[in-house]
């Protein structure tokens, strides 16, 4: 069935999610974003058919938030005296817990349904101009309904990211994702902007094979949002940043004093780990 679905923030995941909705769907899509160029970028490119304006939201059957945390708790409690009663929201932001107490709040109050979303997709640049219809294909969207969510609603928001080119939908708590991706998403973050600051990587021109461009990839942030994301979830993220000062401690300890049966222990640990996680029977 063909549905109106509105998308507020047109950086690269919402101008992504606009693009794949256009190109893989016959659904009507609606965008809206401050910046003046990105809504010319967005319309002369055919990402949005139209300007997602106050006017319209009644007329959304979704509306997805693709914005920062604090602002998406904004733009949040702006519209939701505005949408109709079984419109759905699904916000798209990296931490879980605030957003979706502040949307469950607000879905009972005005009558619309709330489902939290965090695709798991990006690239290591930004903005309208690095959206993309195939960001997301085969990738997993994570979504974080109440306990007792109606199924079929779930099930019809999962659906529409299935759509639009999605691998997989990963269903879980608010509570269980930002402790969860403290460690898959923040910590690595965390990790890669350390190492690179090394004044020793100055130097790796022609003294580097594939591991510092791999343990580098994600050291290229955008520093506005990552910053809100860090502190929005630091008891979670402070928790994996002391276990992993703690590893390498015990790194260090054993390089330390000359430990070398205790470093064979801890990288055939890390090996095994690492196979079992990733379902590779090469240990």
């Amino acid at each position: 069935m063909k549905k109106v679905i509105g998308i507020i923030g047109l950086g690269i995941i919402g101008g992504s999610l606009a693009a794949s909705a256009k190109q893989k769907t016959a659904h009507t899509v609606l965008g809206f974003d401050t910046d003046a160029n990105t809504m010319r970028a967005a319309l002369g490119g055919g990402a949005i058919d139209a300007a997602l304006t106050p006017d319209r939201y009644r007329e959304c059957d979704m509306i997805i938030i693709a914005l920062y945390p604090a602002a998406a708790a904004r733009v949040l409690q702006d519209i939701a005296p505005d949408l109709h009663r079984g419109a759905v929201v699904v916000d798209c932001c990296g931490i879980k817990r605030d957003i979706c107490r502040l949307g469950a709040e607000l879905a009972e109050k005005y009558g619309f349904s709330f489902v939290g979303g965090h695709p798991m997709a990006g690239r290591e640049c930004w903005g309208f101009q690095a959206a993309t219809a195939q960001l997301f294909d085969g990738a997993s969207m994570i979504i974080t309904p109440r306990v007792g969510e109606d199924e079929a609603l779930v099930s019809r928001v999962g659906n529409f990211f299935l759509e639009i080119g999605f691998g997989k939908i990963t269903r879980v708590t608010a509570e269980d994702h930002d402790r969860i991706i403290a460690c898959t998403s923040q910590l690595a973050h965390v990790l890669s902007s350390s190492y690179i600051r090394s004044e020793t990587a100055a130097e790796h021109e022609g003294l580097s094979a594939g591991s510092f461009k791999d343990m580098t990839r994600v050291a290229a942030l955008n520093d506005v949002m990552w910053s809100e994301i860090f502190l929005m979830n630091k008891d979670n993220l402070l928790s994996e940043i002391d276990g992993l000062i703690r590893h390498l401690s015990e790194y260090r300890d054993a390089i330390a004093g000359n430990e070398r049966e205790k470093l064979k222990e801890m990288m055939r640990d890390s090996t095994h780990k690492r196979a079992l996680y990733f379902h590779n029977k090469m240990i």
